[in-house]
């Protein structure tokens, strides 16, 4: 039922924002500009994307260093096929899928690969804002779209602070998170639950290094300027141009929003804030709608179907899903 709630919740987010989105759209035109835009443009898009991917690859393997060294080339399908999940199945499952495959490749426990993964979305989060706060005074958002950045400000910091205490301080975290699940948990459960509190700070040693934690956010920066890069080249399939902050800008807020419940794939959540920041910047409705529904499939179509055929390599199928969450809570109970 939990699933179904969370399920239902992203449709309902994902209509109103296609319904803001379409709003006062002029659909002959739009098709219009769809048809004639010139997508041999999305090849060096792509190629740029995916270059990005392997740099989220490396940056991953530098955090899962601490609880097993493993070669890049064999995270690059796990992160694909984790990236695909996110993309075809609710509430970023495709996350828990890719610890699931790589516990299944190399071992590693799920909360502890979860872990890492939770950081990079973090580190993701701050990037995004850094790049709304260096493109503001060049180019800068609507009030509504300020309002709800500040709300991402304080909740992703929050986290950061409240990681680097973890990883920092586990032993005196630990005994507070002890006292609070000796507190409310039934006894029979508590040797579980404090192991999967261990398992989880096991994988944030790598905050405790100052130098990891520039390598990882200068790691991040690189990742996000690159994805700009993908927006920077389908740009020139259509009639505008903005300037790489004004796409910085958008690749912030987009992904931003991104993180709000949605259907699979962040329909509409994607679209709405792309279109809106790109018309504040005088770009026509149907022009930016066109642009960022061809660059929405771009950067959903060509991972999609590469992490499938990695799922066909792995002899995994749509049931894996299903069995990385059931995987998940089985080791939280052992």
């Amino acid at each position: 039922m939990a699933r179904n709630w969370k399920l239902w919740l992203g449709v309902v987010v994902s209509a109103v924002c296609l319904a803001i989105a379409l709003n006062g759209l002029d659909l002959q035109n739009f098709w219009a500009i769809v048809s004639q835009a010139n997508y041999w443009w999305l090849i060096p898009a792509i190629a740029v994307y995916f270059v990005a991917v392997w740099a989220r690859t490396w940056r991953w393997q530098s955090l899962l260093r601490h609880l097993r060294p493993i070669a890049v080339n064999q995270l690059f399908p796990v992160v694909v096929i984790g990236y695909m999940g996110n993309n075809v199945y609710p509430a970023r499952a495709g996350e828990v899928l890719r610890s699931y495959v790589l516990k299944r490749r190399a071992g590693v426990p799920i909360s502890a690969s979860l872990a890492t993964v939770v950081l990079e979305r973090i580190f993701d989060g701050l990037v995004m804002l850094l790049f709304v706060f260096v493109t503001l005074p060049f180019a800068p958002l609507p009030p509504v779209y300020t309002s709800i950045i500040s709300v991402f400000s304080v909740l992703f910091l929050a986290a950061l602070i409240l990681f680097l205490a973890l990883a920092a301080r586990p032993a005196r975290i630990g005994r507070l998170y002890a006292r609070i699940v000796d507190r409310l948990v039934p006894e029979a459960l508590r040797p579980q639950t404090h192991g999967l509190f261990n398992r989880f700070v096991e994988g944030l040693q790598s905050l405790r290094s100052p130098r990891e934690l520039i390598v990882i956010f200068g790691s991040t920066v690189v990742i996000w300027l690159m994805e700009t890069g993908k927006y920077w080249f389908v740009m020139h399939a259509f009639p505008f141009e903005v300037s790489f902050l004004v796409l910085m800008l958008m690749t912030a807020v987009v992904n931003l929003f991104t993180t709000l419940p949605s259907t699979p794939g962040y329909i509409g959540t994607f679209h709405v804030p792309g279109i809106a920041v790109l018309m504040a910047f005088g770009v026509d409705q149907a022009i930016a709608t066109g642009y960022t529904v061809v660059l929405h499939v771009a950067l959903w179509l060509p991972i999609t179907a590469l992490g499938g055929l990695y799922m066909l390599s792995e002899h995994l199928g749509w049931r894996d899903f299903s069995k990385a969450t059931e995987e998940q809570s089985v080791e939280a109970l052992r």
